[in-house]
């Protein structure tokens, strides 16, 4: 799949140019978000270099039977109108207890 807009969303800005946290929600696996320009549409959005990713990866996005998988947090490495980059993330999985 590729970026979508709608699941992504501002949490934490505190202004000043200090670094804004953002949360998002995808089917996709760490491994497709983490590559180059996946975030590049959300360069328009207002996401910066130095800021930070909270992924929560489901199964069956936007359905009734949506399911957790994975949580990650990534950190823009870069970020400009032509090419945005991200950190392999940090990933939590789902506990099985």
């Amino acid at each position: 799949m590729a970026f979508d807009a709608n699941y992504f969303h501002l949490s934490v800005d505190p202004g000043n140019g200090m670094q804004k946290q953002w949360a998002y929600k995808t089917a996709d696996a760490a491994a497709t978000v983490d590559t180059a320009n996946y975030f590049l549409a959300a360069w328009a959005l207002g996401l910066r270099a130095g800021d930070i990713i909270h992924r929560l990866t489901v199964t069956n996005l936007g359905a009734s039977n949506e399911a957790f998988s994975a949580v990650g947090i990534h950190f823009c490495n870069s970020a400009s109108s032509t090419a945005v980059d991200v950190a392999d993330a940090v990933t939590f999985s789902a506990d099985t207890d």
